[in-house]
């Protein structure tokens, strides 16, 4: 029998990873207390699916703990997700730990995970790799997905490729020939929605969606080759408070970027004035079209909508790109409404659940993979491999 893995919690991040593991006829146990989530992995997933709470312990040894390879503890209560994994560590044959914790209050008991206390081998925050992709995004005008690989050193970027760049309506061979050199690779091409490699006699057009691969030093000739010219950016308005918004508005503080947050819980305003320096804080609905309007929304150089409510961040990220934004982020919670949303008329569509499963999935294949990024529509996968000898 092979061993199994053992996902505790089916909401978006356990339920895509049972849906990838499965994919890959990996043995898969879920277990959720919520009767609604059980019935739709036992409905549109092949893996076994129990219902009950992940912190019990007889529901775990019915789970097959004892032979278990790995636990990944992903339901919406770090507590849970902790005691699971607590319980996972006294069996004899201790499985690999895996645990989502989203108070930064744990997140700053840093011995708490460490093998001397609870052992988790990966605690994952999907707040943290979802500011961490958006401050690379931002470090790639006009890209819609950005991954780093080797440590930083190699970057993929998906690029839609603009209608006066020098790569229209070439072939690949074409574009080799031209750029014997360059050191920039196109590794896929989303054409509406299909993912391909491309091959020599493949003609890339203007809309294609271009994921290249580069050494980080090269992204400034992959942005010219794709059409994208590289303004700098000054101003960002952030909407919404959240832990995500005021990490975000620390982070670009720093890279001497104005920043402007609008949030509506009074209390919210006041802990992000305390916590940073010179962002502006607007305490307000940034529904009225007159907010946004006065805050010359027009003149930012990017707007990011990072509220709890994806509703609200497609709609005023809509409105914000109407009125004049180059260019506008999105938060989206629920892993597939990201191509639709795109489709609107979103530049970039980011999700703290999907950045999560990512962050597992790399850690998954890890020792010869050493990194993995989902493509669009979460038709391909781009992996970071050591090349096996023999």
């Amino acid at each position: 029998m092979s061993m199994s893995i053992i996902i505790i919690g089916a909401g978006e991040v356990g339920y895509h990873l049972a849906q990838r593991l499965s994919q890959e006829k990996k043995d898969v146990v879920v277990i959720d207390r919520d009767w609604e989530k059980i019935k739709r992995v036992q409905n549109t997933l092949d893996v076994r699916a129990i219902h009950g709470s992940g912190g019990s312990i007889s529901l775990l040894r019915e789970a097959g703990i004892s032979e278990a390879s790995m636990v990944i503890a992903v339901t919406n209560s770090d507590e849970v997700n902790m005691i699971s994994c607590l319980v996972a560590g006294v069996q004899d044959k201790v499985p690999k730990k895996i645990a989502r914790v989203r108070d930064p209050e744990y997140s700053a008991l840093f011995p708490l995970f460490d093998k001397e206390h609870l052992d988790i081998d990966l605690v994952i925050n999907p707040d943290h790799e979802v500011v961490d992709l958006i401050l690379k995004l931002m470090e790639v005008p006009g890209a819609v997905d950005v991954a780093d690989f080797a440590g930083g050193k190699v970057r993929m970027a998906g690029l839609p490729l603009l209608s006066d760049s020098p790569l229209a309506g070439k072939t690949l061979a074409d574009i080799s020939s031209l750029y014997p050199n360059s050191g920039i690779l196109i590794v896929a091409v989303q054409k509406g929605d299909r993912v391909f490699i491309p091959k020599g006699p493949d003609v890339i057009r203007p809309n294609d969606l271009l994921f290249m691969v580069m050494a980080r030093d090269k992204m400034q000739e992959a942005l010219e080759s794709s059409g994208h010219k590289r303004p700098s950016i000054k101003r960002v308005m952030i909407l919404g408070g959240s832990l995500i918004g005021m990490e975000l508005a620390e982070h670009l503080e720093k890279r001497d970027i104005q920043v402007k947050i609008i949030e509506q819980n009074e209390d919210r305003c006041r802990q992000i004035a305390e916590k940073c320096d010179r962002a502006l804080v607007l305490r307000g609905d940034a529904t009225y079209q007159d907010l946004l309007i006065e805050e010359n929304v027009a003149q930012m150089d990017t707007f990011i909508a990072v509220t709890e409510d994806e509703e609200t961040n497609v709609m005023i990220s809509l409105l914000a790109k109407k009125m004049g934004v180059r260019r506008v982020i999105t938060l989206v919670n629920k892993v597939g409404y990201s191509p639709l949303v795109h489709s609107i008329g979103v530049d970039v569509v980011v999700s703290p659940r999907l950045a999560a499963v990512n962050k597992i999935m790399q850690f998954l294949r890890r020792g010869k993979i050493l990194s993995i990024s989902s493509l669009p529509e979460e038709n391909a996968e781009a992996f970071e491999a050591v090349a096996m000898t023999g």
